[in-house]
């Protein structure tokens, strides 16, 4: 096959990873109409229609997808190889992605990557903020950050940060109007500031638990956000009580900004895991980063 041809191939397989001609005509550095055209050319030279179009999206058609899970894997392989032969350098370098919650993001990747990247300046990183179960394989990343429970049993997991706690808060001026929850019961007769997973058919319960006793609470409220900073400042403002982790509220809790109630019924749980499949190579930035992120403790 001339080399145009596996040219067509990896655009083929770009585009119908991503779903988009956009989004995939970025990633490759050209662009969109160059990109149809590619396509347009390959599904000339097979006399078959891979990819239908419409104005919203993109999806393979049955010759697409039959196509799409035979070649894609190959072109993994052989990126996979080319990786690794990174290894032959003197310094590690690349670009490393990573889908990851907020935050985790926030509290394990980005303190780590303050000593990370400044040691390695050939190597560049860039974190996905995504609350959905992502296939990081069908969506090409290196890694993804979960909780132990979450990850997949054939993927790699290493533990990358210590027991978590969450902690319901609310502000002073809030309780000024209310009483304090006494049990986790009480919480459904308060304004609970809500989150938003796309995981998660609705607005997920509360989960609080006191010597191994479980309770789930349903809560209700006039605020619904899919983000910390958003519940965290709402709960500043005094506008509901917020369910956060304990490291993101305990500044304002000693600045006497937030109360915390309910403290004994949130008990520590284990925290996250950096995950990833197994494979034959794992180039020198990937190994590096894995043990800045290992978790010691």
């Amino acid at each position: 096959m001339a080399s145009e041809n596996y040219n067509e191939l990896a655009a083929f397989v770009m585009v119908a990873r991503e779903r988009s001609f956009t989004r995939a005509a970025a990633q490759m550095g050209i662009s969109q109409s160059a990109l149809s055209q590619t396509i347009r050319g390959l599904e000339a030279r097979l006399g078959l229609r891979l990819l239908t179009r419409t104005t919203r999206s993109v999806a393979p058609t049955e010759a697409g997808r039959r196509l799409f899970d035979t070649v894609a894997p190959r072109f993994d392989e052989i990126a996979q190889e080319l990786s690794s032969l990174s290894q032959l350098r003197d310094k590690p370098s690349g670009t490393l992605r990573i889908n990851a919650g907020e935050h985790p993001a926030v509290s394990v990747l980005q303190p780590a990557l303050r000593s990370f990247l400044p040691d390695n300046p050939e190597v560049n990183v860039e974190i996905i903020v995504d609350y959905g179960l992502t296939d990081i394989v069908a969506e090409g990343y290196d890694a993804g950050v979960r909780m132990g429970n979450q990850v997949a049993k054939d993927m790699i997991a290493m533990r990358i940060g210590p027991d978590l706690r969450m902690a319901v808060v609310g502000a002073p001026h809030y309780f000024a109007q209310r009483p304090v929850p006494q049990a986790p019961q009480d919480l459904t007769a308060h304004n609970c500031i809500g989150i938003r997973l796309p995981t998660y058919g609705g607005v997920p319960p509360w989960d609080l638990s006191k010597d191994g006793h479980e309770v789930n609470v349903r809560v209700e409220g006039q605020l619904v956000f899919n983000n910390i900073s958003l519940r965290l400042n709402s709960a500043l403002d005094g506008l509901g009580l917020a369910y956060l982790p304990e490291d993101q509220v305990m500044p304002h809790i000693k600045a006497g900004r937030l109360v915390r109630v309910l403290d004994d019924w949130c008990e520590p749980f284990p925290g996250y895991y950096l995950y990833y499949p197994s494979r034959r190579h794992t180039s020198p930035a990937f190994s590096l980063l894995l043990e800045t992120l290992r978790y010691r403790g």
